[in-house]
């Protein structure tokens, strides 16, 4: 009993870690955006050239998670873990001392293909860990640190870099990112070499993984989520600036400020939702957490006070934390093999991610209120489809 505690505390505290390396990578994604116009006047080029830098990471990210999730089931998950955070660290502390937006760009290209490796094979690796009927809790982990990454970093930006310089602030998430390194380090034991379930994948099987997993209609229902959500709460929080400038007039501290909402109903209540979707099962978490956000999209075309706004970011936020966590939970149960399985799960986030803005961007010719109706419309038309679609996704009956 008790070296069984202690394998569970050492698997808790390895989570941990994870979640920690997982709220640097997505912090130093979106912290560049608030950036934007600071390098715009640093590099002496257009706002639209420094734009590049965003889709230049976030696109070979997700389009690298489809190699790294082969290269754990030929590998294993250790070097992948391992040789993607060294990557990020080094590209990280590599672009503070770039002189030009070219350069930049070239940077965070390679920035993204090394750090995709993370966070799949993480996810990956607590489908081994934690069985299905107790992932939820520790899945709540990761992507609440990736919900707060993302809402930090849009965050504190634009609010650290006046203090520290945007060459600190990449020189911080460096550095911070090599001590996590060294904190992973003595757990490396607790991570698969090569999984016996998964062995070394070819051509032809990887083929008939991507068949299996794109065949059966759970698998076809879960990715397509997956890509909607991406796609809906990108499009939604990649204007959320424009928004707050338009219709509050604040500035980039202030926005910063007004979005940081997004990503505490991750962080305080992500492993809360992980363990209701335990013990409860899927099938009411994920419909619900859509409703949240589609009516969160809608409310911010009505004329509320600015704090009340505030609240609304957090709700939508909540909605990403009911149902993404929840979607990775249904994909690690998908086909034994994980690796390929968690990585064909961060691209079509990814891709919904890269896609979202670009949806947005085509309705805001009618405006940025009827914009945000226009999605919200479309998230609770896509709850209403997804009660009867996850209905089987009830809480299975633990494994003897």
């Amino acid at each position: 009993m008790v070296n069984k505690n202690s394998k569970g505390n050492r698997k808790n505290q390895l989570l941990w870690v994870l979640a920690g390396a997982t709220f640097l990578i997505f912090f130093q994604a979106f912290m560049v955006a608030p950036l934007i116009p600071m390098f715009s006047d640093v590099f002496g080029v257009s706002v639209e050239m420094v734009g590049l830098i965003v889709p230049a990471y976030l696109i070979t990210y997700g389009v690298a998670t489809l190699v790294y999730g082969v290269l754990s089931d030929r590998f294993g998950q250790r070097p992948v873990i391992f040789g993607s955070l060294i990557s990020f660290i080094l590209l990280t502390g590599l672009t503070a001392m770039v002189d030009s937006v070219s350069t930049m760009i070239t940077i965070r290209l390679l920035t993204g293909l090394g750090a995709a490796g993370v966070v799949p094979i993480s996810l990956a690796l607590i489908g081994h860990l934690f069985p299905y009927h107790e992932r939820g809790r520790a899945l709540g982990w990761l992507f609440g640190a990736m919900a707060g990454g993302m809402a930090f970093g849009s965050a504190f930006g634009a609010l650290l870099e006046p203090l520290i310089t945007w060459q600190g602030l990449f020189l911080g998430v460096a550095v911070l990112s090599l001590l996590v390194g060294f904190i992973l380090f003595p757990y490396r034991f607790l991570m698969e070499r090569k999984s016996p379930q998964e062995g070394s994948v070819d051509f032809h099987k990887l083929i008939g993984t991507y068949k299996a997993l794109l065949g059966s209609k759970r698998g076809i229902q879960t990715y397509s989520y997956v890509l909607f959500n991406g796609i809906f709460h990108s499009g939604i929080f990649t204007w959320l600036g424009l928004y707050f400038a338009q219709h509050y007039g604040l500035n980039e501290t202030g926005i910063g400020l007004s979005i940081l909402g997004y990503g505490i109903p991750g962080l305080l209540l992500g492993p809360l939702i992980g363990r209701l979707a335990d013990r409860f099962g899927r099938s009411k978490l994920i419909p619900a957490g859509i409703i949240i956000s589609g009516l969160s999209a809608i409310t911010f075309a009505l004329d509320l006070p600015l704090i009340a706004i505030n609240f609304v970011v957090a709700f939508l936020s909540l909605g990403y934390d009911m149902t993404q966590p929840l979607l990775a939970g249904i994909v690690t149960d998908l086909h034994p093999h994980r690796g390929v399985a968690m990585g064909l799960n961060v691209f079509m986030l990814f891709i919904g991610f890269g896609l979202g803005s670009l949806i947005f961007s085509g309705v805001l010719q009618w405006g940025i209120s009827t914009a945000f109706v226009v999605f919200g419309i479309v998230a609770l038309f896509a709850s209403a489809l997804a009660i009867p679609l996850f209905r089987a996704e009830a809480r299975p009956a633990p494994k003897a």
